[in-house]
């Protein structure tokens, strides 16, 4: 009872906090106003879902969460359903809260709640929040700092969703490790069943991948792998393989867009997305079998997939200083290398680099993400962030020439000198991001 009597002086308090920093200039604003109001309310998130009318959709992954999220939330916004959603990528508690306490007003109420959420704090959420949907993307080495292995990410995982006991789970059958996660609850899987490029990029990456032993001890093989461990699995000794899939699909990557055809009950829809790259093709695939799962149809799906704009550092595309500039986040192996397979290498290259928290202080990371992929540009590339000197070595023995690689440490100098002169590819991780985006409004 104490609890839910600070819930509203909650709400004032944090709305009142985030319009201060706004005027101040001093934060982005995507953490601040949830910070307020679990210090006044610790109990904030518990009496949030009275404010979601039909489903509560919770989305994570280690790749392409903010990206599926978002496809969700737009799909359902364009099928006219009211969504609430931490739509900037904030996904530990703190960002979750932030959007109800921002956004919840007395008897306004929204048709589905859209929350990304940090693998590691999922758990901690559904203590608070229960879920209707769960859509598990894939698990990537990422921030051995924070998450350790995967095994105890993926652990993570799975004591959250035995905490929610009618939860219906949307798994990346081509995942391994994802695919496990239906023990106990209702599960349906979406997956690839062939790929084919015709775009001007290379299509392979040199950055190692993970090897997984199926739950008998042998090492699983594969008959496609299509990067890292996302592929057709099975193990020669007991005969576990790839489950099959509810939403099976074929797709052809262009440079900019993909062709995805989904199979729904035997019957094939072809769908437009405008998005690059073979994950962005996954997250799309996540959010075309949300679709479907919850009754929608081809055409209200591709009226979304139509309208869709990236935001916040997901392929996300601005004018700078009067010139195109598009910014793609980086923030571990799999994920970068299958970004930079993408970066137009005719375009000046910013590579911003942080070790905070929240980007992680271990940045080992870079000796295996694939910057040979840079190697032919033809402009700049320029370094920048806390990390600027490492991020220059490491492009040095990815065989960049030392005279086209510049060091400067300000992100805002970085981006302005890379800007004034033609097209530009931004690659931040988490925190160079904010700080992009704070100083590039």
């Amino acid at each position: 009872m104490i609890g839910k009597i600070k819930f509203y002086p909650a709400i004032i308090t944090a709305k009142c906090a985030y319009l201060g920093i706004k005027l101040l200039n001093k934060s982005s604003g995507t953490s601040f106003a949830g910070m307020v109001a679990l210090k006044i309310c610790p109990d904030f998130l518990k009496y949030c879902s009275k404010y979601v009318r039909k489903k509560i959709i919770t989305i994570t992954g280690t790749n392409g969460k903010s990206t599926t999220s978002g496809l969700i939330a737009h799909i359902l916004e364009t099928a006219n359903q009211t969504v609430i959603h931490n739509l900037k990528g904030a996904n530990m508690l703190t960002g979750v809260a932030n959007v109800f306490a921002l956004e919840a007003e007395p008897f306004k109420k929204f048709d589905y709640a859209v929350i990304e959420s940090d693998e590691a704090y999922l758990t901690k959420l559904y203590d608070y929040m229960k879920s209707d949907y769960l859509v598990v993307t894939n698990l990537f080495r990422d921030q051995l700092d924070r998450y350790g292995e995967l095994n105890t990410t993926a652990g993570f995982i799975k004591n959250a969703i035995d905490k929610n006991p009618d939860l219906k789970l949307i798994l990346n059958a081509d995942d391994p490790i994802v695919a496990t996660f239906n023990r106990t609850k209702y599960a349906v899987y979406y997956g690839f069943e062939n790929i084919e490029y015709d775009c001007t990029y290379e299509h392979k990456s040199n950055a190692p991948s993970e090897v997984f032993n199926c739950s008998c001890g042998e090492e699983l093989k594969y008959s496609k792998q299509f990067f890292a461990q996302q592929g057709h699995y099975y193990c020669p000794k007991c005969g576990y393989k790839r489950p099959e899939c509810n939403y099976p699909a074929d797709v052809k990557i262009y440079d900019d867009y993909s062709i995805i055809s989904v199979k729904n009950r035997e019957i094939t829809f072809e769908f437009k997305v405008h998005l690059s790259g073979l994950y962005n093709a996954y997250n799309a695939l996540a959010a075309i079998s949300f679709g479907f799962e919850t009754g929608l149809n081809q055409e209200e799906i591709q009226k979304a997939l139509d309208t869709y704009k990236a935001i916040f550092g997901r392929t996300e595309k601005r004018i700078i200083n009067g010139n195109p500039a598009i910014i793609q986040l980086i923030k571990n192996p799999t994920g970068a290398s299958e970004v930079l397979k993408t970066v137009d290498l005719k375009s000046n290259i910013v590579i911003a680099i942080n070790d905070n928290y929240a980007d992680g202080r271990d940045i080992s990371w870079l000796w295996d993400s694939d910057f040979e992929q840079l190697k032919n540009a033809e402009k700049l590339v320029i370094t920048s962030g806390t990390r600027a000197n490492d991020m220059a070595v490491r492009l040095k023995y990815a065989g960049i020439p030392q005279e086209k690689i510049i060091v400067e440490p300000n992100i805002k100098k970085a981006i302005d000198k890379a800007t004034m002169s033609g097209k530009t590819t931004i690659l931040p991780s988490y925190t160079a991001l904010l700080k992009l985006t704070k100083e590039n409004k």
